[in-house]
């Protein structure tokens, strides 16, 4: 279940999120009265695909993992959700659903702001404005990267570049693949647990990686990089 926090300010708490530097004190007096904050336990859902969206989320401190549902309830991961980042943008947008799930990797706290509240700043505050469209834009390109190397590359070439891409984000020192399952990572390159277990031994076989339990520490990323470059 949801744990509601007591802490009132999740606007000037730190948060590190540029745009929220050029709200005017009437601006943040108006996202202060117009948001929650929350605490998801690990493995609670912060969005789900098709529900309805009434809040943007902003990840105040965790970790979340982005996925969208496909045919036969196939996940297929985009990417992790990490400190000052946001979920939902896009409801902002006159979008009246989420168009993916996300679950709390570690106890995660988030602050929901009100899409209206978020979609009337964007109209009265440029500035504030300019500052969410670059990061929906720079999200896009990420999501666009992740599709074109699970459409174009061979199976080594789609593993090799999700853990480089997992290898890059770290949360208070742990290590990202200690918190997913071989299936989780799966799913980030669109392949079977099997064929990703099979892959992964023969990586280590090859001395590219070193699987210790659930964690996977690469020993040669330059070697990686130029399986991903081949595909």
């Amino acid at each position: 279940m949801k744990t509601y926090t007591t802490i009132d300010d999740c606007v000037l708490g730190g948060l590190e999120a540029p745009c929220f530097g050029k709200l005017l004190p009437e601006e943040i007096d108006l996202v202060k009265e117009s948001k929650v904050q929350v605490l998801f336990r690990r493995g609670e859902s912060l969005t789900k695909q098709g529900a309805f969206a009434s809040s943007v989320l902003y990840i105040v401190n965790g970790l979340a993992r982005l996925y969208v549902i496909g045919d036969a309830n196939r996940n297929f991961n985009l990417r992790i959700i990490q400190n000052g980042e946001f979920i939902g943008l896009s409801s902002a947008f006159s979008k009246h659903t989420y168009d993916y799930s996300t679950v709390a990797l570690k106890d995660t706290l988030v602050c929901l702001i009100e899409k209206d509240a978020i979609a009337g700043l964007i109209k009265s505050n440029g500035n504030f404005g300019y500052g969410l469209i670059k990061r929906v834009f720079e999200n896009d390109i990420s999501m666009y990267d992740t599709i074109r190397s699970v459409m174009y590359k061979q199976m080594h070439g789609r593993l090799a570049d999700v853990l480089l891409y997992l290898d890059t984000i770290h949360y208070e020192n742990e290590s990202i693949f200690g918190l997913l399952s071989r299936t989780e990572i799966a799913d980030f390159a669109g392949l079977s647990m099997e064929s990703t277990v099979k892959l992964l031994k023969e990586y280590e076989k090859e001395g590219l990686v070193k699987l210790i339990n659930k964690d996977i520490k690469i020993l040669q990323h330059d070697a990686l990089i130029e399986i991903s470059k081949r595909g």
